[in-house]
């Protein structure tokens, strides 16, 4: 078989979204080829999708960050991984498809007990926050989070994964099931954001003194509250500007002063040896926390390949509390 099943798209709308075929991809010296079982959906699918989050120079144009499958051939400067591990990966695209490349160093193995549905929850999110709330947040147990959007995917992992590790964790949702949801996932408190100012409501619960770490993907409407609800020498992280991302006008006094730091970054353009470190880092702390069945993140829905379309639609409306996976082995 040289041809695979693999999602194509068109810049617009999830109904530009269909099943088309192409070549199998052919492992560079340093990547592994996958064969796909199941795949993540995300938020920077349908950004791409639509035509506002073009992939980066070289990197695959067919959508899919992460995916999980079995290793079907290795290429000659790949190692860690032999054919017939099940592995998850981080992609550089390519993941809604019945075959995918990554670099085998953007690959860990299935935790143990996992499916292939719950290992293709896993890649995207857990490298997104270990990298901005642990690694460039500096997040250590004692210390205090406040996450945006707490029951989107890299919300929940945020959560499970701050809590896990010793914080103190607060969340912001839109609604009160949603707000349960964060206080089952672990949150300490939860705040909708849609009845309640989240800072007057942080200073408050926290006794006026603030939060060590802020991780955050609305933007512009959002920054200077995330700024007041900072603890001295607080981190404030962004990682998409999902309302905006300019402001008219901005004192950076309370920066200074409180010695604040702003950060941020996106994954998708980091190099291969960059996201190796975050994925040797993910094995070493993470990993035995999966493997000891904890901090798996909710799966909300599970669509057929062919359903790729209303897996889009459910993202849109962000009604969802966690995962939205496409099983690309379930039969059309």
């Amino acid at each position: 078989m040289t041809t695979m099943r693999y999602i194509a798209h068109q810049d617009g709308g999830p109904e530009g979204l269909r099943v088309a075929t192409m070549p199998i991809p052919v492992p560079a010296p340093d990547e592994v080829l996958i064969r796909v079982m199941a795949a993540g959906v995300n938020r920077p699918d349908v950004l791409q999708r639509s035509g506002l989050y073009p992939a980066p120079p070289g990197a695959n144009p067919v959508l899919g960050l992460e995916c999980a499958g079995e290793v079907v051939a290795v290429g000659a400067e790949a190692s860690g991984f032999a054919v017939g591990d099940k592995v998850c990966a981080l992609t550089n695209g390519g993941g809604y498809a019945e075959y995918c490349v990554a670099p085998a160093v953007q690959c860990l193995p299935w935790p143990a007990g996992c499916d292939a549905i719950t290992a293709a929850s896993l890649p995207e999110t857990f490298f997104t926050v270990w990298a901005n709330v642990f690694m460039m947040g500096r997040l250590a147990a004692g210390e205090s989070l406040l996450v945006h959007g707490g029951t989107s995917g890299i919300g929940v992992t945020a959560i499970l994964l701050a809590h896990e590790f010793g914080a103190t964790v607060y969340a912001t949702a839109g609604s009160a099931s949603k707000v349960k949801a964060c206080l089952d996932l672990g949150a300490a408190a939860a705040i909708n954001y849609r009845t309640h100012d989240f800072a007057e409501e942080l200073r408050e619960i926290t006794n006026k003194r603030g939060v060590d770490v802020i991780l955050d993907m609305v933007g512009a409407p959002y920054f200077l509250r995330n700024l007041r609800s900072l603890a001295l020498e607080g981190r404030l992280v962004q990682i998409a500007f999902l309302e905006g991302s300019k402001l008219e006008a901005l004192d950076l006094m309370p920066i200074m002063l409180r010695r604040l730091t702003v950060t941020g970054s996106t994954m998708r353009a980091r190099s291969t040896v960059q996201k190796g470190r975050i994925a040797a880092g993910l094995r070493a702390n993470v990993w035995p926390v999966l493997d000891a069945g904890r901090c798996r993140p909710p799966i909300h829905a599970v669509f057929g390949f062919e359903q790729v379309a209303e897996a889009h639609r459910l993202m849109e409306t962000s009604q969802h509390i966690g995962k939205i996976i496409l099983n690309v082995e379930q039969p059309a």
